[in-house]
Protein backbone atom coordinates (compact mmCIF):
# COMPACT_ATOMS: atom_id res chain seq x y z
CA UNK A 1 0.00 0.00 0.00
CA UNK A 2 1.19 3.49 -0.87
CA UNK A 3 2.31 5.59 2.12
CA UNK A 4 1.05 9.14 1.60
CA UNK A 5 3.03 12.07 3.01
CA UNK A 6 1.45 14.37 5.58
CA UNK A 7 1.61 17.26 3.09
CA UNK A 8 -0.35 15.31 0.46
CA UNK A 9 -2.94 14.14 3.00
CA UNK A 10 -3.39 17.62 4.45
CA UNK A 11 -3.88 19.17 1.01
CA UNK A 12 -6.26 16.40 -0.06
CA UNK A 13 -8.38 16.80 3.08
CA UNK A 14 -8.44 20.58 2.67
CA UNK A 15 -9.79 20.29 -0.88
CA UNK A 16 -12.40 17.63 -0.13
CA UNK A 17 -13.76 19.21 3.07
CA UNK A 18 -13.58 22.97 2.50
CA UNK A 19 -16.84 24.58 1.38
CA UNK A 20 -14.87 27.00 -0.78
CA UNK A 21 -14.60 24.24 -3.39
CA UNK A 22 -17.77 23.46 -5.30
CA UNK A 23 -19.83 20.38 -4.64
CA UNK A 24 -18.70 18.62 -7.82
CA UNK A 25 -15.06 18.99 -6.81
CA UNK A 26 -15.66 17.69 -3.28
CA UNK A 27 -17.77 14.78 -4.53
CA UNK A 28 -15.02 13.77 -6.96
CA UNK A 29 -12.46 13.75 -4.15
CA UNK A 30 -14.69 11.81 -1.79
CA UNK A 31 -15.37 9.01 -4.29
CA UNK A 32 -13.25 6.23 -2.75
CA UNK A 33 -9.99 7.25 -4.41
CA UNK A 34 -7.04 4.91 -4.01
CA UNK A 35 -3.89 6.18 -2.32
CA UNK A 36 -2.16 6.12 -5.71
CA UNK A 37 -4.91 8.33 -7.19
CA UNK A 38 -4.72 10.75 -4.28
CA UNK A 39 -0.95 11.00 -4.63
CA UNK A 40 -1.16 11.65 -8.36
CA UNK A 41 -3.71 14.44 -7.82
CA UNK A 42 -1.83 16.15 -4.98
CA UNK A 43 1.88 15.33 -5.07
CA UNK A 44 2.56 18.75 -6.62
CA UNK A 45 0.86 21.86 -7.93
CA UNK A 46 0.33 21.50 -11.66
CA UNK A 47 3.47 23.12 -12.93
CA UNK A 48 3.17 26.49 -14.64
CA UNK A 49 6.13 26.06 -16.93
CA UNK A 50 7.65 28.09 -19.74
CA UNK A 51 4.85 26.82 -21.99
CA UNK A 52 2.04 27.52 -19.50
CA UNK A 53 -0.12 24.76 -18.03
CA UNK A 54 -1.13 21.37 -19.39
CA UNK A 55 -2.61 18.43 -17.56
CA UNK A 56 -5.47 16.02 -17.04
CA UNK A 57 -8.75 17.69 -16.08
CA UNK A 58 -10.14 16.97 -12.64
CA UNK A 59 -10.06 17.90 -8.97
CA UNK A 60 -6.72 18.42 -7.26
CA UNK A 61 -3.62 20.59 -7.32
CA UNK A 62 -2.03 18.46 -10.07
CA UNK A 63 -5.06 18.73 -12.34
CA UNK A 64 -6.55 21.25 -14.74
CA UNK A 65 -9.57 22.88 -13.06
CA UNK A 66 -11.02 26.34 -12.52
CA UNK A 67 -9.12 26.88 -9.28
CA UNK A 68 -5.77 26.24 -10.94
CA UNK A 69 -6.84 28.53 -13.80
CA UNK A 70 -7.59 31.29 -11.29
CA UNK A 71 -4.19 30.93 -9.66
CA UNK A 72 -2.33 31.02 -12.97
CA UNK A 73 -4.36 34.00 -14.18
CA UNK A 74 -3.94 36.00 -10.99
CA UNK A 75 -0.18 35.45 -11.19
CA UNK A 76 -0.18 36.58 -14.82
CA UNK A 77 -2.34 39.60 -13.93
CA UNK A 78 -0.01 40.65 -11.12
CA UNK A 79 2.94 40.40 -13.52
CA UNK A 80 1.13 42.51 -16.14
CA UNK A 81 0.11 45.17 -13.62
CA UNK A 82 3.68 45.51 -12.38
CA UNK A 83 5.17 45.54 -15.88
CA UNK A 84 2.75 47.85 -17.69
CA UNK A 85 1.22 50.06 -14.99
CA UNK A 86 -1.50 52.26 -16.53
CA UNK A 87 -0.87 50.74 -19.99
CA UNK A 88 -2.44 47.51 -18.71
CA UNK A 89 -5.72 49.22 -19.69
CA UNK A 90 -4.97 48.02 -23.23
CA UNK A 91 -6.26 44.68 -22.02
CA UNK A 92 -5.76 40.98 -22.56
CA UNK A 93 -7.30 38.82 -25.31
CA UNK A 94 -8.61 35.37 -24.35
CA UNK A 95 -9.52 32.49 -26.66
CA UNK A 96 -10.35 28.82 -26.25
CA UNK A 97 -10.69 25.61 -28.25
CA UNK A 98 -13.34 22.89 -28.47
CA UNK A 99 -12.22 20.80 -25.50
CA UNK A 100 -14.51 20.05 -22.59
CA UNK A 101 -14.44 22.93 -20.08
CA UNK A 102 -12.34 25.17 -22.35
CA UNK A 103 -15.08 27.82 -22.47
CA UNK A 104 -15.57 27.55 -18.70
CA UNK A 105 -11.84 27.90 -18.04
CA UNK A 106 -11.60 30.88 -20.41
CA UNK A 107 -14.42 32.61 -18.54
CA UNK A 108 -12.71 31.92 -15.20
CA UNK A 109 -9.55 33.51 -16.61
CA UNK A 110 -11.56 36.52 -17.80
CA UNK A 111 -13.28 36.96 -14.41
CA UNK A 112 -9.96 36.68 -12.58
CA UNK A 113 -8.23 39.14 -14.92
CA UNK A 114 -11.16 41.56 -14.55
CA UNK A 115 -10.96 41.35 -10.75
CA UNK A 116 -7.31 42.43 -11.07
CA UNK A 117 -8.44 45.54 -12.91
CA UNK A 118 -7.34 44.42 -16.38
CA UNK A 119 -9.82 44.71 -19.28
CA UNK A 120 -10.50 41.52 -21.22
CA UNK A 121 -11.45 40.78 -24.83
CA UNK A 122 -13.06 37.35 -24.69
CA UNK A 123 -14.07 35.32 -27.72
CA UNK A 124 -17.62 34.00 -27.41
CA UNK A 125 -16.96 30.99 -29.64
CA UNK A 126 -14.14 28.52 -30.18
CA UNK A 127 -11.24 30.04 -32.08
CA UNK A 128 -7.89 28.80 -33.46
CA UNK A 129 -4.77 29.60 -31.49
CA UNK A 130 -3.22 31.59 -34.39
CA UNK A 131 -6.30 33.83 -34.41
CA UNK A 132 -5.66 34.62 -30.74
CA UNK A 133 -2.05 35.49 -31.62
CA UNK A 134 -3.34 37.79 -34.38
CA UNK A 135 -5.95 39.32 -32.06
CA UNK A 136 -3.38 40.41 -29.46
CA UNK A 137 -1.56 42.45 -32.08
CA UNK A 138 -4.67 43.67 -33.86
CA UNK A 139 -6.25 45.05 -30.67
CA UNK A 140 -2.96 46.28 -29.20
CA UNK A 141 -3.31 44.15 -26.08
CA UNK A 142 -0.59 43.72 -23.46
CA UNK A 143 -1.02 39.95 -23.49
CA UNK A 144 -3.15 36.97 -24.37
CA UNK A 145 -4.39 33.65 -23.06
CA UNK A 146 -5.62 30.62 -24.95
CA UNK A 147 -7.20 27.61 -23.26
CA UNK A 148 -6.17 24.50 -25.16
CA UNK A 149 -4.28 21.24 -24.83
CA UNK A 150 -3.53 21.25 -28.54
CA UNK A 151 -3.47 17.68 -29.87
CA UNK A 152 -3.59 15.80 -26.53
CA UNK A 153 -6.28 13.21 -25.72
CA UNK A 154 -9.69 14.32 -24.46
CA UNK A 155 -8.76 14.04 -20.76
CA UNK A 156 -6.34 16.96 -21.08
CA UNK A 157 -6.63 20.71 -21.15
CA UNK A 158 -4.10 23.52 -21.04
CA UNK A 159 -3.42 27.22 -20.73
CA UNK A 160 -0.96 29.19 -22.85
CA UNK A 161 0.17 32.76 -22.22
CA UNK A 162 1.10 35.33 -24.88
CA UNK A 163 3.06 38.58 -24.78
CA UNK A 164 2.15 41.90 -26.39
CA UNK A 165 3.60 40.75 -29.72
CA UNK A 166 1.19 37.82 -29.94
CA UNK A 167 4.04 35.39 -29.23
CA UNK A 168 4.01 32.82 -26.44
CA UNK A 169 5.96 34.32 -23.57
CA UNK A 170 9.68 33.71 -23.80
CA UNK A 171 11.81 32.08 -21.11
CA UNK A 172 12.78 35.16 -19.07
CA UNK A 173 9.23 36.51 -18.93
CA UNK A 174 7.84 33.03 -18.37
CA UNK A 175 10.11 32.59 -15.36
CA UNK A 176 8.94 35.94 -13.97
CA UNK A 177 5.30 34.92 -14.42
CA UNK A 178 6.03 31.59 -12.73
CA UNK A 179 7.41 33.47 -9.71
CA UNK A 180 4.22 35.54 -9.52
CA UNK A 181 2.09 32.39 -9.76
CA UNK A 182 4.12 30.56 -7.13
CA UNK A 183 3.82 33.54 -4.78
CA UNK A 184 0.08 32.91 -4.44
CA UNK A 185 -0.20 30.61 -1.44
CA UNK A 186 -3.94 30.85 -0.69
CA UNK A 187 -6.02 29.63 -3.59
CA UNK A 188 -9.23 30.49 -1.70
CA UNK A 189 -8.35 34.21 -1.51
CA UNK A 190 -8.13 34.87 -5.27
CA UNK A 191 -10.83 37.41 -6.21
CA UNK A 192 -13.03 36.84 -9.28
CA UNK A 193 -15.39 39.37 -10.85
CA UNK A 194 -19.09 38.84 -11.43
CA UNK A 195 -19.42 38.24 -15.16
CA UNK A 196 -22.58 40.27 -15.72
CA UNK A 197 -21.30 43.23 -13.71
CA UNK A 198 -17.92 43.12 -15.46
CA UNK A 199 -19.59 43.08 -18.87
CA UNK A 200 -21.87 45.98 -17.90
CA UNK A 201 -18.81 47.91 -16.73
CA UNK A 202 -17.00 47.24 -20.01
CA UNK A 203 -14.15 45.35 -18.40
CA UNK A 204 -15.10 42.03 -20.03
CA UNK A 205 -15.77 42.64 -23.72
CA UNK A 206 -16.51 40.64 -26.84
CA UNK A 207 -13.75 40.57 -29.45
CA UNK A 208 -14.90 42.82 -32.33
CA UNK A 209 -16.50 40.82 -35.12
CA UNK A 210 -14.19 42.18 -37.80
CA UNK A 211 -11.05 40.73 -36.20
CA UNK A 212 -11.63 37.27 -37.70
CA UNK A 213 -12.37 38.93 -41.06
CA UNK A 214 -9.01 40.71 -40.92
CA UNK A 215 -7.28 37.46 -39.95
CA UNK A 216 -8.74 35.62 -42.96
CA UNK A 217 -7.69 38.46 -45.27
CA UNK A 218 -4.15 38.30 -43.86
CA UNK A 219 -4.07 34.56 -44.54
CA UNK A 220 -5.34 34.96 -48.10
CA UNK A 221 -2.64 37.57 -48.72
CA UNK A 222 -0.14 34.67 -48.64
CA UNK A 223 -1.86 32.90 -51.58
CA UNK A 224 -0.42 32.81 -55.11
CA UNK A 225 -2.01 32.90 -58.56
CA UNK A 226 -1.70 29.31 -59.74
CA UNK A 227 -4.43 29.19 -62.36
CA UNK A 228 -6.97 26.39 -62.07
CA UNK A 229 -7.82 25.17 -58.54
CA UNK A 230 -7.89 21.62 -59.86
CA UNK A 231 -7.38 19.60 -56.68
CA UNK A 232 -10.22 17.69 -54.99
CA UNK A 233 -9.70 17.98 -51.27
CA UNK A 234 -11.00 16.28 -48.13
CA UNK A 235 -10.75 18.13 -44.82
CA UNK A 236 -11.29 17.09 -41.21
CA UNK A 237 -11.22 19.64 -38.36
CA UNK A 238 -11.17 16.74 -35.87
CA UNK A 239 -14.09 18.30 -33.96
CA UNK A 240 -12.05 21.46 -33.45
CA UNK A 241 -11.68 25.16 -34.16
CA UNK A 242 -10.44 24.95 -37.74
CA UNK A 243 -13.84 24.09 -39.23
CA UNK A 244 -15.07 27.62 -39.90
CA UNK A 245 -11.92 29.65 -40.72
CA UNK A 246 -10.17 26.97 -42.78
CA UNK A 247 -13.26 26.24 -44.87
CA UNK A 248 -14.02 29.95 -45.21
CA UNK A 249 -10.56 30.78 -46.57
CA UNK A 250 -10.54 27.84 -49.00
CA UNK A 251 -14.08 28.57 -50.18
CA UNK A 252 -13.30 32.24 -50.81
CA UNK A 253 -10.27 31.20 -52.86
CA UNK A 254 -12.31 28.75 -54.95
CA UNK A 255 -11.13 25.34 -53.74
CA UNK A 256 -13.27 22.19 -53.97
CA UNK A 257 -13.30 20.99 -50.34
CA UNK A 258 -15.41 18.25 -48.75
CA UNK A 259 -15.51 18.01 -44.97
CA UNK A 260 -15.56 14.74 -43.05
CA UNK A 261 -19.10 15.03 -41.63
CA UNK A 262 -18.49 12.75 -38.64
CA UNK A 263 -15.68 15.06 -37.47
CA UNK A 264 -17.14 18.41 -38.47
CA UNK A 265 -18.91 19.53 -35.31
CA UNK A 266 -17.34 20.76 -32.09
CA UNK A 267 -17.06 17.93 -29.57
CA UNK A 268 -14.62 17.86 -26.66
CA UNK A 269 -15.03 14.10 -26.31
CA UNK A 270 -13.47 13.61 -29.78
CA UNK A 271 -15.68 10.52 -30.25
CA UNK A 272 -14.26 9.43 -33.61
CA UNK A 273 -10.59 9.25 -32.64
CA UNK A 274 -8.33 7.90 -29.93
CA UNK A 275 -6.54 11.25 -29.88
CA UNK A 276 -7.25 14.34 -32.03
CA UNK A 277 -3.70 14.47 -33.31
CA UNK A 278 -3.28 14.93 -37.08
CA UNK A 279 0.22 13.49 -36.78
CA UNK A 280 -1.40 10.07 -36.33
CA UNK A 281 -2.81 8.01 -39.19
CA UNK A 282 -5.65 6.86 -36.91
CA UNK A 283 -6.95 10.41 -36.53
CA UNK A 284 -7.09 10.81 -40.32
CA UNK A 285 -8.56 7.37 -41.03
CA UNK A 286 -12.12 8.56 -41.77
CA UNK A 287 -10.77 11.23 -44.10
CA UNK A 288 -8.45 8.76 -45.80
CA UNK A 289 -11.38 6.44 -46.44
CA UNK A 290 -13.46 9.29 -47.89
CA UNK A 291 -10.50 10.42 -50.01
CA UNK A 292 -10.21 6.93 -51.50
CA UNK A 293 -13.97 6.62 -52.09
CA UNK A 294 -14.25 9.99 -53.85
CA UNK A 295 -10.95 9.82 -55.73
CA UNK A 296 -9.84 13.05 -54.09
CA UNK A 297 -6.22 14.17 -54.26
CA UNK A 298 -5.57 15.10 -50.65
CA UNK A 299 -6.86 14.65 -47.10
CA UNK A 300 -5.70 17.11 -44.46
CA UNK A 301 -6.66 17.48 -40.82
CA UNK A 302 -6.13 20.16 -38.20
CA UNK A 303 -5.88 19.62 -34.45
CA UNK A 304 -8.45 21.07 -31.99
CA UNK A 305 -6.81 24.50 -31.71
CA UNK A 306 -5.86 24.54 -35.40
CA UNK A 307 -2.16 25.21 -35.12
CA UNK A 308 -1.02 21.85 -36.56
CA UNK A 309 -1.94 20.16 -39.82
CA UNK A 310 -1.31 16.61 -41.05
CA UNK A 311 -1.86 15.29 -44.58
CA UNK A 312 -2.15 12.15 -46.69
CA UNK A 313 -1.84 12.10 -50.49
CA UNK A 314 -3.78 9.89 -52.90
CA UNK A 315 -1.39 8.21 -55.35
CA UNK A 316 -1.62 5.39 -57.85
CA UNK A 317 -0.06 3.20 -55.15
CA UNK A 318 -2.62 4.19 -52.52
CA UNK A 319 -2.76 6.76 -49.75
CA UNK A 320 0.59 8.05 -48.50
CA UNK A 321 1.00 9.91 -45.21
CA UNK A 322 3.59 12.67 -45.05
CA UNK A 323 5.53 13.62 -41.93
CA UNK A 324 5.83 17.11 -40.53
CA UNK A 325 9.41 17.27 -41.75
CA UNK A 326 8.36 16.29 -45.28
CA UNK A 327 5.54 18.83 -45.45
CA UNK A 328 7.93 21.44 -44.08
CA UNK A 329 10.43 20.68 -46.84
CA UNK A 330 7.69 20.83 -49.48
CA UNK A 331 6.50 24.19 -48.18
CA UNK A 332 10.03 25.62 -48.04
CA UNK A 333 10.66 24.52 -51.62
CA UNK A 334 7.27 25.78 -52.83
CA UNK A 335 7.30 29.16 -51.08
CA UNK A 336 10.80 29.87 -52.38
CA UNK A 337 9.75 28.85 -55.89
CA UNK A 338 6.62 31.04 -55.87
CA UNK A 339 8.35 34.10 -54.37
CA UNK A 340 11.68 33.94 -56.18
CA UNK A 341 11.45 37.50 -57.48
CA UNK A 342 10.79 38.91 -53.99
CA UNK A 343 13.63 37.16 -52.18
CA UNK A 344 16.88 38.88 -51.30
CA UNK A 345 20.01 38.58 -49.21
CA UNK A 346 18.03 38.99 -45.96
CA UNK A 347 15.44 36.31 -46.78
CA UNK A 348 15.45 33.76 -43.98
CA UNK A 349 13.96 30.37 -43.17
CA UNK A 350 13.64 29.54 -39.46
CA UNK A 351 13.46 26.02 -38.05
CA UNK A 352 13.98 24.35 -34.68
CA UNK A 353 17.03 22.32 -33.66
CA UNK A 354 15.03 19.05 -33.72
CA UNK A 355 13.68 19.63 -37.23
CA UNK A 356 15.12 17.81 -40.26
CA UNK A 357 17.98 19.44 -42.14
CA UNK A 358 16.26 18.95 -45.50
CA UNK A 359 14.41 22.28 -45.45
CA UNK A 360 17.62 24.05 -44.44
CA UNK A 361 19.52 22.42 -47.31
CA UNK A 362 16.82 23.55 -49.77
CA UNK A 363 16.88 27.10 -48.40
CA UNK A 364 20.65 27.44 -48.44
CA UNK A 365 20.93 26.03 -51.96
CA UNK A 366 18.58 28.82 -53.06
CA UNK A 367 20.67 31.48 -51.37
CA UNK A 368 18.50 31.96 -48.27
CA UNK A 369 19.72 32.25 -44.71
CA UNK A 370 18.68 29.67 -42.10
CA UNK A 371 18.27 30.30 -38.39
CA UNK A 372 17.83 27.49 -35.85
CA UNK A 373 15.91 27.99 -32.61
CA UNK A 374 15.14 25.87 -29.58
CA UNK A 375 12.07 23.64 -29.69
CA UNK A 376 8.90 25.69 -29.38
CA UNK A 377 7.34 27.97 -31.96
CA UNK A 378 7.64 30.96 -29.63
CA UNK A 379 11.33 31.10 -30.52
CA UNK A 380 10.41 31.37 -34.21
CA UNK A 381 7.90 34.09 -33.32
CA UNK A 382 10.63 35.88 -31.37
CA UNK A 383 12.87 35.96 -34.44
CA UNK A 384 10.11 37.58 -36.52
CA UNK A 385 9.89 40.35 -33.93
CA UNK A 386 13.67 40.79 -33.98
CA UNK A 387 13.60 41.11 -37.78
CA UNK A 388 10.93 43.81 -37.58
CA UNK A 389 12.80 45.79 -34.92
CA UNK A 390 16.31 45.54 -36.40
CA UNK A 391 15.79 44.97 -40.11
CA UNK A 392 18.31 42.12 -39.85
CA UNK A 393 16.22 39.64 -41.80
CA UNK A 394 13.13 39.05 -43.90
CA UNK A 395 10.95 36.19 -42.70
CA UNK A 396 10.02 33.68 -45.42
CA UNK A 397 8.75 30.61 -43.54
CA UNK A 398 9.11 29.07 -40.10
CA UNK A 399 8.39 25.46 -39.23
CA UNK A 400 8.98 22.61 -36.83
CA UNK A 401 8.85 18.84 -37.20
CA UNK A 402 5.71 18.58 -35.06
CA UNK A 403 3.45 19.61 -37.96
CA UNK A 404 3.55 23.36 -37.28
CA UNK A 405 4.23 25.97 -39.99
CA UNK A 406 3.87 29.71 -40.52
CA UNK A 407 4.05 31.80 -43.66
CA UNK A 408 3.33 35.51 -43.22
CA UNK A 409 3.77 37.62 -40.10
CA UNK A 410 0.08 38.00 -39.22
CA UNK A 411 0.59 35.51 -36.36
CA UNK A 412 3.56 34.78 -34.12
CA UNK A 413 2.63 31.15 -33.60
CA UNK A 414 2.22 28.19 -35.91
CA UNK A 415 -0.88 28.58 -38.07
CA UNK A 416 -2.75 25.65 -39.58
CA UNK A 417 -5.13 28.01 -41.41
CA UNK A 418 -2.44 29.52 -43.65
CA UNK A 419 -0.61 26.17 -43.80
CA UNK A 420 -3.75 24.35 -44.96
CA UNK A 421 -4.34 26.97 -47.62
CA UNK A 422 -0.79 26.63 -48.97
CA UNK A 423 -0.91 22.82 -48.87
CA UNK A 424 -4.10 22.88 -50.96
CA UNK A 425 -2.52 25.44 -53.26
CA UNK A 426 0.58 23.27 -53.71
CA UNK A 427 -1.58 20.26 -54.47
CA UNK A 428 -3.41 22.10 -57.27
CA UNK A 429 -0.24 23.74 -58.59
CA UNK A 430 1.49 20.40 -59.03
CA UNK A 431 -1.64 18.59 -60.19
CA UNK A 432 -1.79 21.08 -63.05
CA UNK A 433 1.64 19.71 -63.99
CA UNK A 434 0.51 16.07 -63.63
CA UNK A 435 2.27 15.54 -60.29
CA UNK A 436 1.28 14.60 -56.76
CA UNK A 437 3.02 15.90 -53.65
CA UNK A 438 4.67 12.48 -53.36
CA UNK A 439 6.15 12.93 -56.84
CA UNK A 440 7.51 16.32 -55.81
CA UNK A 441 8.89 14.89 -52.56
CA UNK A 442 10.79 12.25 -54.54
CA UNK A 443 12.18 14.95 -56.83
CA UNK A 444 13.42 16.83 -53.77
CA UNK A 445 15.12 13.68 -52.45
CA UNK A 446 16.75 13.08 -55.83
CA UNK A 447 18.11 16.62 -55.85
CA UNK A 448 19.12 17.13 -52.23
CA UNK A 449 19.63 13.63 -50.79
CA UNK A 450 17.42 11.22 -48.82
CA UNK A 451 16.51 12.30 -45.30
CA UNK A 452 14.66 9.96 -42.93
CA UNK A 453 13.30 11.40 -39.70
CA UNK A 454 11.58 9.73 -36.76
CA UNK A 455 10.21 10.76 -33.37
CA UNK A 456 9.80 8.37 -30.44
CA UNK A 457 7.96 9.50 -27.30
CA UNK A 458 8.10 7.70 -23.98
CA UNK A 459 5.40 8.55 -21.42
CA UNK A 460 6.59 8.45 -17.79
CA UNK A 461 3.99 9.76 -15.35
CA UNK A 462 3.98 10.63 -11.65
CA UNK A 463 6.87 11.12 -9.24
CA UNK A 464 8.66 8.00 -10.46
CA UNK A 465 8.34 9.17 -14.06
CA UNK A 466 9.87 12.57 -13.33
CA UNK A 467 12.78 10.91 -11.54
CA UNK A 468 13.33 8.41 -14.35
CA UNK A 469 13.37 11.15 -17.00
CA UNK A 470 16.07 12.92 -14.98
CA UNK A 471 18.13 9.73 -14.71
CA UNK A 472 17.82 9.04 -18.44
CA UNK A 473 19.10 12.53 -19.31
CA UNK A 474 21.94 12.10 -16.80
CA UNK A 475 22.95 8.76 -18.33
CA UNK A 476 22.85 10.15 -21.88
CA UNK A 477 25.06 13.07 -20.84
CA UNK A 478 27.47 10.68 -19.22
CA UNK A 479 27.87 8.54 -22.34
CA UNK A 480 28.68 11.48 -24.62
CA UNK A 481 30.24 10.47 -27.95
CA UNK A 482 30.40 6.86 -26.72
CA UNK A 483 26.60 6.59 -26.91
CA UNK A 484 26.71 5.13 -30.44
CA UNK A 485 29.61 4.46 -32.80
CA UNK A 486 30.12 7.31 -35.27
CA UNK A 487 29.09 10.22 -33.04
CA UNK A 488 31.62 13.02 -33.45
CA UNK A 489 30.00 15.86 -31.51
CA UNK A 490 27.60 16.31 -28.60
CA UNK A 491 25.68 19.56 -28.15
CA UNK A 492 24.40 20.02 -24.60
CA UNK A 493 21.97 22.93 -24.75
CA UNK A 494 21.77 22.96 -20.95
CA UNK A 495 25.19 24.62 -21.08
CA UNK A 496 24.07 27.27 -23.57
CA UNK A 497 24.98 27.01 -27.26
CA UNK A 498 25.03 29.61 -30.08
CA UNK A 499 23.51 32.26 -27.81
CA UNK A 500 20.36 30.19 -27.44
CA UNK A 501 18.60 30.10 -24.06
CA UNK A 502 19.62 27.26 -21.75
CA UNK A 503 17.45 24.18 -22.35
CA UNK A 504 17.51 20.53 -21.28
CA UNK A 505 18.30 19.14 -24.74
CA UNK A 506 21.07 16.84 -25.95
CA UNK A 507 21.99 16.51 -29.63
CA UNK A 508 24.39 13.80 -30.81
CA UNK A 509 25.81 14.48 -34.28
CA UNK A 510 27.34 11.85 -36.57
CA UNK A 511 30.10 12.34 -39.09
CA UNK A 512 27.70 12.44 -42.06
CA UNK A 513 25.54 15.13 -40.43
CA UNK A 514 22.87 12.73 -39.17
CA UNK A 515 21.84 13.30 -35.55
CA UNK A 516 19.85 12.19 -32.53
CA UNK A 517 18.24 14.75 -30.19
CA UNK A 518 16.80 13.92 -26.78
CA UNK A 519 14.72 16.16 -24.52
CA UNK A 520 12.02 15.99 -21.87
CA UNK A 521 8.72 17.42 -23.14
CA UNK A 522 7.85 20.85 -21.84
CA UNK A 523 4.10 20.16 -21.81
CA UNK A 524 3.64 16.42 -21.19
CA UNK A 525 5.14 13.71 -18.91
CA UNK A 526 7.30 12.42 -21.75
CA UNK A 527 10.85 12.15 -22.92
CA UNK A 528 11.20 12.62 -26.67
CA UNK A 529 13.85 11.22 -29.00
CA UNK A 530 14.31 12.70 -32.48
CA UNK A 531 16.26 10.91 -35.20
CA UNK A 532 17.47 12.44 -38.45
CA UNK A 533 19.31 10.13 -40.82
CA UNK A 534 20.79 11.09 -44.16
CA UNK A 535 21.19 7.94 -46.27
CA UNK A 536 22.10 6.87 -49.75
CA UNK A 537 18.50 5.75 -50.24
CA UNK A 538 15.47 4.78 -48.16
CA UNK A 539 16.59 1.20 -47.48
CA UNK A 540 19.99 2.33 -46.24
CA UNK A 541 18.49 5.08 -44.07
CA UNK A 542 15.94 2.72 -42.52
CA UNK A 543 18.64 0.21 -41.60
CA UNK A 544 20.73 2.91 -39.90
CA UNK A 545 17.67 4.32 -38.12
CA UNK A 546 16.58 0.99 -36.65
CA UNK A 547 20.08 0.29 -35.36
CA UNK A 548 20.23 3.62 -33.55
CA UNK A 549 16.68 3.33 -32.20
CA UNK A 550 17.59 -0.06 -30.74
CA UNK A 551 20.40 1.43 -28.67
CA UNK A 552 18.31 4.34 -27.37
CA UNK A 553 15.24 2.20 -26.62
CA UNK A 554 17.37 -0.21 -24.59
CA UNK A 555 18.67 2.64 -22.43
CA UNK A 556 15.25 4.22 -21.86
CA UNK A 557 13.32 1.00 -21.31
CA UNK A 558 16.08 -0.27 -19.04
Amino acid sequence: MKQLSKKILDTYNFWRNNDFFDEKTRDELNANLTDEEIEDRFWRDLEFGTGGLRGVMGAGTNRMNKYIIRKATRGFANYLNDKYGKDVSKGVAIGFDSRNHSDEFALEAARTMAAAGIPVYLYDDIMPTPVLSFTVRELGCVGGIVVTASHNPKEYNGYKVYNDEGCQVLIDDANKIISYVNAIDDITAIPVANEAAARDAGIINHVPADVIDKFCEAVKAQAHDIGEKSAKIIYTPLHGTGNKPVRRVLSELGYDVTVVKEQEKRDGNFPTVVSPNPENAEALSLGIKLCEETGSDLIFGTDPDCDRVGIAVNTKDGMKLLTGNQVGALLVDYVIKMNKAKLGEKSTVIKTIVTSELGAVIAKSNGLKVIETLTGFKFIGEQIGIFEKTGSGDFVIGYEESYGYLVGTHARDKDAVVSSMLICEMTSYYKNQGKTLIDVMNEIYAKYGYFLDKLDSFTLTGIDGVQKIGKIMEEMRGKGTALIDGIVKVYDYEKGIDNLPVSDVLKFVFEDGSWIAIRPSGTEPKIKVYYSVKGNDRAHAEKVLESRRGVINEIING
